[in-house]
């Protein structure tokens, strides 16, 4: 990417495009195109169409999506597919009529069946049954990788899509009720610390396996794929290693400083059992990760713990 390139960063506020925009100002990229949800409403397709005309970008990074956790997921169903549907659609579409360099799109590793064999391959999509907790935030995400495929594939678009495994770090959200399992066990654990409480609540057995990477890598890995990536198949991101969900309780109790116990609620859902992603491709494009979960997780505690995230309602 030239570095007096136009690009715009939907969804720049939230965890993945603000790492996005972090790492292009840093690489000295000043060209930002950046609109907020109240400036533009990504759902509404005539004023993305007016946007794009308007500003012309040269490369797109979609970022921009509904997300949240099980319990999010499951209750607002209806939102979470005509909200991403509606997103990814209309970028998309008005990149392609504006002839926009390139576009990468941003999906989750949510889009693979829930009993796929692992680790997770690019090739496992639509293999099998989704996890019905969030299959209609899943399947809005694939509809955009095909979108991705089919621009592509009927006008010649450089169109590529990710899949980013689960995600921590800058600008996550606290919130118990919408929050992914990672952040809010880090609420859960500082909170039981300043209340002396003797024991933290865990949704579900602790058993189910999963893969977390640090949202700068996540930047990192995007800005090489703009420039190195130009394949129809998606692609993985994550960093080819998990942990169980008790074994991740009981690293950030340690990190937290939490001496009590930890009582795990095996009558809330576990979701997928394991959610581990083949990063071989990745590997073998000449991109790997740097920041280790423990080191990630000390660094994003030790900077959110005295601010007002963990007191969001």
């Amino acid at each position: 990417m030239n570095k007096n390139a136009k690009i715009y960063v939907a969804g720049h506020r939230g965890m993945v495009g603000s790492a996005l925009v972090r790492k292009l100002q840093a690489e000295g990229y000043q060209r930002l195109i950046l609109r907020t949800s109240a400036e533009l409403d990504l759902t509404n397709q005539q004023a993305v169409a007016d946007f794009f005309a308007d500003e012309q970008p040269d490369y797109v990074f979609l970022a921009a999506a509904k997300v949240g956790g099980i319990q999010t997921n499951n209750t607002y169903r209806a939102d979470f597919i005509y909200q991403n549907l509606m997103i990814e659609t209309n970028v998309i579409h008005s990149a392609y009529i504006n002839q926009v360099t390139k576009l990468l799109f941003l999906g989750s590793s949510c889009i693979y069946p829930k009993l796929a064999p692992q680790p997770l391959k690019e090739e496992y999509l639509l293999t099998g049954l989704l996890e019905p907790t969030n299959e209609p935030y899943a399947i809005a995400k694939i509809a955009g990788i095909k979108l991705c495929e089919a621009y592509r594939s009927q006008y010649g678009c450089h169109f590529i899509s990710v899949m980013p495994t689960n995600l921590y770090g800058t600008n996550d959200h606290y919130d118990l009720n919408n929050s992914h399992v990672l952040p809010a066990l880090l609420r859960k654990f500082h909170t039981a610390k300043i209340d002396n409480a003797p024991a933290v609540e865990i949704w579900g057995s602790g058993t189910p396996k999963r893969e977390f990477l640090h949202v700068d890598d996540l930047a990192e890995a995007c800005f090489y794929l703009m420039q190195t990536y130009d394949e129809a198949e998606l692609i993985n991101i994550g960093t080819g290693e998990d942990i169980s969900i008790k074994d991740l309780a009981l690293l950030i109790k340690d990190i937290v400083g939490y001496s009590g116990e930890l009582r795990f609620d095996a009558t809330k859902p576990d979701g997928t059992p394991r959610k581990l992603m083949d990063v071989s491709k990745l590997h073998a494009l000449g991109w790997q990760h740097k920041i280790d979960l423990a080191e990630g997780i000390r660094a994003v505690y030790d900077d959110v713990h005295q601010t007002s995230l963990f007191n969001a309602s």
